[in-house]
């Protein structure tokens, strides 16, 4: 068994290197900016569809009991190894004592792919809300017009252009968008609660029936919606090669992101229920919009309609901005295309994991909500949270001696929690979705095997075992810097 103790989020010699410039601050305001973003206000409706009726309020309480389980997976490997690509190193030094690569390259060859998509429901959401103050770019029905698809794809090229430039800069700009994000939110909860009516947040009768009752035949397909909009808690640890003292800053950004959006969905939720009949939200595409306009008027909505697709542009900001380095560290270790793992030699950035990302969100936003929603679930609860659970607990058994500055409360109850919420969720994606995240997955293990056959390794050559974290040698370089 081989071990490196190269330092292999921080560049080789002569090679450009990140700036851990991100703070807890920042990287908690861009975990939450990345969350929230136009999630809610274009998924409500969906929720209280799915659930039928005021008790999808409940839908929010137990999704975020779901991911702050896997929070705390994502809280103790991002600590332990805070590289660049976040679970691309976990599955790399979980899963190469028996699979060697094919784990890390089945995540690497479905983020590109999930990641990006994610990014491409806020710019649908987006071109939304905009609709409300453009006419033209959604029609009759709700549906996104070819104007609004080609306003969709300026967005993400603005976005691009607005993440082109060095990690100090992006991180103030984050925090700006934050502070937009937060803005926006709390205008709507408050508008909600101008117009509050108790009795229209009453449960509908039979609700909680164990055998039949919206909440439990809606809850499958409520998490899915739940789940979907917390996702990006985890987007701090994609930057651990950027984040100052990154075994105390990406447990705290994971776990106050999750707690603090939880409580503004959850707030969120039982306003605006309270403002208008949720039969009358049901059918909204654009419900923050309809609940500041009865609030305040026709130009205050329009005016705080704006700050919203602010919001919408921070998400997609955000997400983008951590999804670009997970192809890097694939590609530095020759397992992804080379071009990935290169930085801006100024900006020091990865440029290609930038572009093609940002194409793939463009592509993205072209394709209807609720199936770019329930297709990028499958996928990443497959190789992503499922994954990690077993990675977690790999790991533990492989390297005790890996210095661990987080270690998961109460283990393994959290992990236990999540992997049977996660298996859930992929339950109920839906039989389209799971046989496509299959047909995936099955592609990638072709292409897996035509890399190995290649490269010469395994299961066509010997193991390349690496424990690159083993001696704590990254992450005590990670927390000198």
């Amino acid at each position: 068994m081989g071990f490196s103790s190269r330092l292999g989020t921080t560049g080789k010699a002569g090679e450009p290197k990140f700036d851990r410039q991100i703070g807890p601050l920042q990287a908690t305001a861009i975990n939450m900016t990345q969350m929230c973003g136009i999630g809610p206000f274009l998924t409500i409706p969906l929720m209280i569809t799915a659930m039928g009726g005021p008790q999808a309020m409940l839908g929010w309480v137990v999704g975020a009991v779901i991911v702050l389980a896997d929070g705390l997976i994502w809280a103790e490997l991002g600590a332990a190894m805070p590289g660049a690509g976040g679970t691309y190193l976990y599955l790399r030094e979980a899963f190469q004592y028996r699979t060697g690569r094919l784990m890390p390259f089945q995540f690497t060859w479905s983020a590109v792919l999930f990641i990006p998509l994610i990014m491409s429901t806020g710019v649908i959401g987006l071109v939304d809300y905009l609709g409300f103050l453009v006419p033209g770019l959604v029609d009759s029905d709700g549906h996104t017009t070819t104007v609004g698809h080609l306003v969709g794809i300026g967005v993400v090229a603005l976005v691009v252009v607005a993440l082109y430039r060095k990690t100090g800069q992006i991180s103030r700009l984050t925090s700006v968008l934050f502070v937009v994000m937060l803005f926006s939110v709390l205008a709507v909860i408050v508008a909600a609660f101008v117009n509050f009516h108790a009795s229209y947040v009453a449960f509908t009768p039979g609700a909680f029936k164990l055998f039949g009752g919206p909440f439990w035949t809606g809850l499958g397909a409520g998490l899915i919606i739940a789940i979907y909009d917390y996702l990006g808690y985890n987007t701090s640890s994609y930057l651990g090669a950027e984040m100052r003292n990154p075994g105390r800053t990406i447990p705290r950004s994971i776990v106050f992101s999750i707690v603090g959006i939880m409580t503004l969905y959850f707030v969120l939720q039982v306003g605006v229920l309270g403002a208008v009949p949720w039969q009358d939200l049901e059918h909204s595409t654009s419900m923050a919009s309809l609940v500041l306009e009865k609030a305040w008027g026709g130009t205050t909505a329009k005016i705080l309609t704006v700050a919203i697709v602010i919001t919408a542009f921070g998400s997609v900001f955000a997400g983008l901005l951590g999804g670009s380095r997970v192809p890097y560290e694939a590609a530095r270790d020759k397992l992804f295309l080379p071009w990935f793992g290169r930085l801006h030699p100024r900006l020091k950035f990865p440029t290609v994991g930038l572009l093609a990302m940002g194409a793939v969100t463009a592509i993205g936003s072209l394709f209807d909500l609720s199936e770019v929603i329930a297709m990028l679930t499958a996928v990443f609860v497959l190789v992503q949270s499922i994954a990690q659970v077993v990675a977690l607990t790999v790991l533990r058994r492989r390297q005790p001696g890996l210095r661990r500055p987080y270690r998961q409360w109460a283990y393994p109850v959290p992990s236990i929690i999540a992997l049977i919420g996660w298996v859930f969720v992929y339950y109920k994606s839906g039989t389209q979705a799971i046989v496509l995240s299959l047909l995936w997955l099955l592609a990638g293990i072709i292409a897996f095997l035509i890399w190995a056959r290649v490269e010469r390794t395994w299961p066509f050559g010997d193991k390349e075992i690496e424990e690159r974290f083993r001696a704590g040698i990254e992450s005590e370089a990670a927390e000198s810097a």
